[in-house]
This record gives structure tokens, C-alpha cells and sequence, in this order.
């Protein structure tokens, strides 16, 4: 998609991190910005120093007729949205699968995965009918590559993104409107405490080093842009997970050449 071309983009969990992140890089390009976000409180302090074309809307993403409010006012101010990004999401907890609370994992995939849908249902059909535009949903690198013990729920919610990104591509392509995954490595954010604050469960895993570690999330941002730009299926900021990613394939390999060898 040419961002020049772009008017109006909504971002949700926009009040912080990646999803802040890629609202800037946004507007750096000269798109407004509406920036929905659960946490009112930080969409004041975001929109404070964000004069101009930002706007803020609080909107629980789980909520599908908080999306229809919150997508009638942002169209009656900026117009219609030309990018969606489904930016919004709570994290990973170190807990087993064998010792998950069961509304821990009822409030992950609520959030990640329904949350997700509820903003391509609101959308989606006007942007084929435009005939343009793109929709960027955030996943992660863990839905791409093998389980790992502690993050399951969240590698499982990561990876349903994933899958329903990759069709609704398929399907809006004809039409002319793009489709990104959004499968970050570790990014600086406040995920671990909106995680805490919406009902999930934290505890420190191993690569999480605090609240200095991984990418800024304005580079983030402005990666996600230029994924937009190129239309690529999909967007990874870190590049040397790839291997993960080659090391699951290899593993379906060698299990297809194992059951049928000799076949």
C-alpha cells in the first residue's frame, strides 16, 4: 500500500509499546491516527505530547459493540480508516498447560484471538468494498515456531493469528486490500503489567530481562510501516528467529519421512 495514499489508520493497545510504536511511525508519515487502548489513563499521557492528528477512543477490543461505537466516531473525524491494525493483546505467564487456570486461558484467547476478530468483523467488509487499504494483526514469533513449556497459551493464541491472517489474505486480495501478520520478538512495552491488570497470569520467563530489554518500539514501528509498503504477508522484527521457525518445519519434515518411509 502507498502510505502517502493513506488517511486514517486505527491501532489498537495504542497507548504503549509496539502498539504506540506504530501509531507514531504512522503519523510520521502523515496519517492520522485514532489510538484505542482499554487503559484511559494512558491515552491521556500519550495523547498529551501527540498534538494534532491523533485522537484517543477507550475500547475494550472483546467488546464487539465497543468496536462499532469507537468505529463511528473515529470515521465521522478522520474519515474512513484505510489501515487497521490489530495491535492489542496480553502476554505469556510461565505456566504449564497441566497447571493453567482454565479463565487465565479463557481470558488469553478472548483477548488475542477474539479481540482480533472483533476488529476484522468491524472493518473488513468496508475495506473490500474500498477496495483498498491494509490490516496489520500482531501475533508473535512464538506463533510461528515450536512449543515452548511456560508460553503455551500464548503461543497458541499467537498462532491462531497467524492462521486466520494468512486466510483473511487470501480473501481480501482480489479485492486489493493488504494483509500483515505482525510476528515481533521482544519488544520494549508494558505487556507483563496490562497482562496483570486484564486478568492473566505473570511470572518471569528466562528471556524477559525487564523493562530495558529488546527492541525500541519505535523501530518496531516503523518496520511494521514499511511491511505495510511492501504488502509482506508477513512482518518480523527480528530476523534471527528464523531458525525457530526452520526447526519446526524440519521437525514436520523428518515426522512425514518417518511415518512413510518405505511406504
Amino acid at each position: 500500500m502507498d502510505i502517502s495514499s493513506a488517511q486514517h489508520a486505527l491501532v489498537t493497545g495504542g497507548a504503549s509499546g509496539i502498539g504506540r510504536g506504530i501509531a507514531d511511525a504512522l503519523a510520521r508519515h502523515g496519517v492520522a491516527v485514532t489510538i484505542a487502548d482499554i487503559d484511559s489513563a494512558a491515552i491521556d499521557a500519550t495523547l498529551a505530547d501527540r498534538p494534532g492528528a491523533f485522537r484517543g477512543a477507550v475500547l475494550d477490543v472483546r467488546d464487539p459493540e465497543g468496536w462499532r461505537s469507537v468505529k463511528r466516531d473515529a470515521e465521522d473525524v478522520f474519515g474512513p480508516v484505510d489501515i487497521l491494525v490489530n495491535n492489542a493483546g496480553i502476554g505469556f505467564n510461565g505456566v504449564d498447560f497441566a497447571d493453567l487456570d482454565p479463565r487465565v486461558f479463557a481470558t488469553v484467547m478472548d483477548i488475542d484471538v477474539t479481540g482480533v476478530f472483533n476488529g476484522i468483523s468491524a472493518f473488513a467488509g468496508d475495506l473490500r468494498t474500498r477496495g483498498r487499504g491494509h490490516i496489520v494483526n500482531t501475533a508473535s514469533v512464538m506463533g510461528l515456531t515450536a512449543g515452548v513449556p511456560g508460553r503455551g497459551v500464548y503461543s497458541a493464541a499467537k498462532a491462531a493469528v497467524v492462521s486466520m491472517s494468512e486466510a483473511l489474505r487470501a480473501e481480501l486480495a482480489p479485492a486489493g486490500v493488504g494483509v500483515s501478520v505482525l510476528c515481533p520478538g521482544l519488544v520494549r512495552s508494558g505487556l507483563d503489567d496490562s497482562t496483570a491488570r486484564l486478568g492473566g497470569e505473570v511470572r518471569r520467563v528466562d528471556h524477559i530481562k525487564g523493562g530495558d530489554a529488546g527492541m525500541a518500539p519505535e523501530t518496531a514501528g516503523e518496520i511494521v510501516v514499511r511491511g505495510i509498503a511492501l504488502d509482506t504477508p508477513y512482518i518480523l522484527t527480528h530476523p534471527h528467529y528464523l531458525g525457530n521457525v526452520s526447526a519446526r518445519f524440519d521437525s514436520i519434515a523428518h515426522s512425514a519421512d518417518a511415518l512413510h518411509a518405505g511406504a
